[in-house]
């Protein structure tokens, strides 16, 4: 079948387009918020330290290395978030009912007592070592470093939030979130993935990732009616951070990322936050099983990829759901209110217009 001329003209237009938006807006983007890491990482640092003087077993895991800082997630170029790695979770079982989706509980294992662990005063009678206690003691210790720190006049704790949230310098918000490695275990709330027939990821690949495990993170959960129960308080919330890194690995993946992070933020960054960054992340991890032949995420391929994705995001938010990649019993639109996601369906629709019908879009976007 022969291509029509005009046809390979319009693709080299919008390839040409594309590579001009990567080299300047979403450029940018990225020096923007290398900015900001610089500046938020030696503040935050400075409050870990007087962290740990006063609670040893609090340990920052923030560090630089070769000019790139570790231990830091980038939320958006205003907002990061630190997860600060917790040690001895080895007395504890990790029990995965799904009963609250997206969270898991720590409990005491079988015939240990309590004063075997180091975190003894945030077991709960029932054994379970509680997120939000800990979550509680580490918020005070973080507002008392705030005040002591060489950094306070910059620094300044945000109320209203059971997570330690701060504000940096006025402009940067930094969430520091305590957490627990799980090594060479894999929660069964996500043992269907990768799902039968599909090729992406290689079989090796899904072996070294189920391996290497995941985290678990201390985060408010809410369930829809906004409320949180008892058993929400004590779950320590999954997170596949590193594993969604190593997926995106290879070809034009996180190049693809780069430009819908960056026109999410140009032109998504809508009222209720019904569309995060994540949830494009998601939706690009759901794009690469759609794809799984290397040959698709050649940089030739960035904008088929990006318009697909697009109109998933546009399917979603009618249907007002989008599964969790990992763990689809978790919907990223939870909480979100309809108007805020039809509002956002629209949006995504006249940008995706835009893209399929016009070659010059990226000019003005």
């Amino acid at each position: 079948m022969l291509v029509p001329p005009e046809a390979i003209t319009t693709h080299s237009k919008m390839l040409y387009q594309l590579d001009n938006y990567y080299q300047d807006q979403v450029q940018l983007r990225k020096s923007a918020t290398f900015r900001g890491i610089r500046e938020v990482c030696h503040v935050v640092q400075d409050v870990l330290r007087e962290v740990e003087m006063q609670e040893p077993r609090f340990i920052s895991s923030l560090s630089e290395n070769q000019g790139t800082f570790e231990g830091l997630n980038v939320i958006s170029p205003t907002e990061f978030e630190v997860v600060l790695y917790l040690n001895q979770m080895g007395v504890f079982n990790f029990v995965d009912d799904g009963s609250v989706p997206g969270c898991a509980v720590l409990k005491l294992s079988d015939g240990r007592k309590r004063s075997m662990s180091l975190w003894v005063e945030f077991i709960t009678a029932s054994g379970y070592l509680s997120a939000r206690k800990i979550r509680s003691r580490f918020q005070t210790l973080v507002a008392q470093a705030c005040d002591k720190s060489d950094s306070r006049e910059s620094v300044k704790m945000i109320a209203d939030t059971t997570e330690v949230k701060l504000r940096v310098l006025g402009k940067y918000v930094v969430q520091i979130t305590p957490a627990f490695k799980c090594a060479g275990v894999w929660p069964r709330s996500a043992s269907h993935w990768p799902l039968p027939g599909i090729s992406w990821p290689h079989p090796t690949t899904v072996a070294e990732i189920k391996a290497e495990g995941f985290d678990l993170l201390s985060k408010e959960t809410y369930n829809i009616t906004g409320k949180q129960s008892a058993l929400e308080g004590d779950a320590w919330v999954m997170s596949f951070l590193e594993v969604e890194k190593r997926l995106l690995f290879g070809g034009c993946r996180r190049k693809c990322l780069s430009v819908l992070k960056t026109l999410r933020n140009r032109h998504l960054d809508l009222p209720g936050n019904p569309i995060s960054n994540y949830c494009m992340k998601t939706l690009l991890l759901y794009e690469c099983e759609k794809h799984p032949t290397e040959f698709e995420w050649e940089d030739t391929c960035v904008a088929d990829r990006i318009n697909g994705i697009f109109l998933q995001l546009i399917s979603c938010l009618q249907c007002r759901r989008c599964p969790n990649y990992f763990v689809p019993q978790l919907d990223l639109f939870k909480g979100k209110t309809p108007s805020s996601l039809e509002n956002a369906a629209k949006q995504v629709w006249r940008l995706t217009r835009e893209l399929l019908t016009n070659s010059n879009a990226l000019d003005k976007l």
